[in-house]
């Protein structure tokens, strides 16, 4: 009998620890699941604000930017609407890996992440107006703008092949491996890992994003083309497929761009008919 009722505490005490088991690892999905769901609900309020901000100030390749302090606030809600489909995986792995410490430190790491993409915003916008400045006429679309725009897009397709994209494009794509090789404690350290998780991002997409410059920056047509193209090459389990279809887009658009402009859906061809002026506001 002393065996049987000692059986009967074990398996009790089993049954026990296997519910708290599955209680804890429920809270843990749930958790994940509601960060997910938060960021994804950011990344669409994000774009409804573009849509709004933006909606007929596509001119194509060569849209003026408008005031600096206009475009980074711009840059901004573009950021977070593009790559907080692709980056919500590791903040949300992030935060079941600090989920007894703070439930800020995920907040600052996407924080962190987007004022890296705002830096590079300000790098953008300085390019930009130098060009602009240096090389307007030249740039222009009747005169090398046209080429230009076809060289970037080619020059994109053919980071897509190289050795860096191939390693930056590693690092977004595990955010477990991420974490535990670059895991650093605390308010401060959560700020770290995002600005790091961001440059590696950056290291990843920069060419992607020139190809969105080329194409027409304020367009929303190539702004969701390009979003999808990277959380694409983010998520989807077979990389390499992902990666030569990315090419092979590029590619095509930087031929039709320099040989027929007019039949690339959704490009406003500067100065044509669907061509739109975008108001000043410096």
């Amino acid at each position: 009998m002393v065996g049987l009722e000692t059986v009967d505490s074990a398996s009790a005490a089993q049954k026990e620890r296997g519910s708290e088991g599955f209680g804890e690892l429920f809270a843990a999905v749930r958790s994940r699941l509601g960060l997910v769901v938060l960021l994804l609900v950011l990344a669409g309020l994000a774009w409804w604000v573009t849509v709004n901000q933006m909606a007929g100030m596509d001119a194509g390749p060569g849209t003026d930017l408008g005031a600096l302090g206009w475009f980074i606030g711009v840059w901004v809600v573009m950021m977070a609407a593009m790559m907080f489909p692709s980056v919500a995986p590791t903040v949300a792995l992030y935060a079941r890996m600090t989920r007894l410490r703070s439930p800020m430190r995920p907040l600052l790491f996407a924080a962190a992440y987007l004022v890296v993409w705002a830096a590079v915003g300000l790098i953008s916008y300085g390019l930009f107006e130098v060009g602009k400045t240096w090389f307007g006429p030249q740039l222009a679309w009747t005169a090398g703008g046209r080429w230009v725009a076809a060289a970037v897009l080619a020059m994109a397709a053919v980071y897509e092949l190289t050795p860096l994209k191939n390693v930056c494009l590693g690092k977004c794509r595990s955010p477990l491996g991420f974490l535990l090789g670059n895991w650093r404690d605390g308010e401060i350290g959560a700020v770290e890992m995002g600005a790091k998780h961001a440059a590696w991002c950056v290291g990843c997409c920069w060419a992607l994003m020139a190809a969105l410059f080329a194409l027409g920056v304020m367009s929303l047509v190539w702004m969701a083309v390009v979003a999808a193209l990277i959380t694409l090459e983010k998520t989807i389990p077979r990389r390499r497929p992902v990666v030569w279809g990315t090419t092979a887009v590029l590619l095509v658009l930087a031929v039709m761009v320099a040989v027929a402009p007019h039949s690339v859906p959704g490009l406003v061809v500067p100065g044509g008919a669907g061509a739109s002026t975008m108001a000043t506001m410096r």
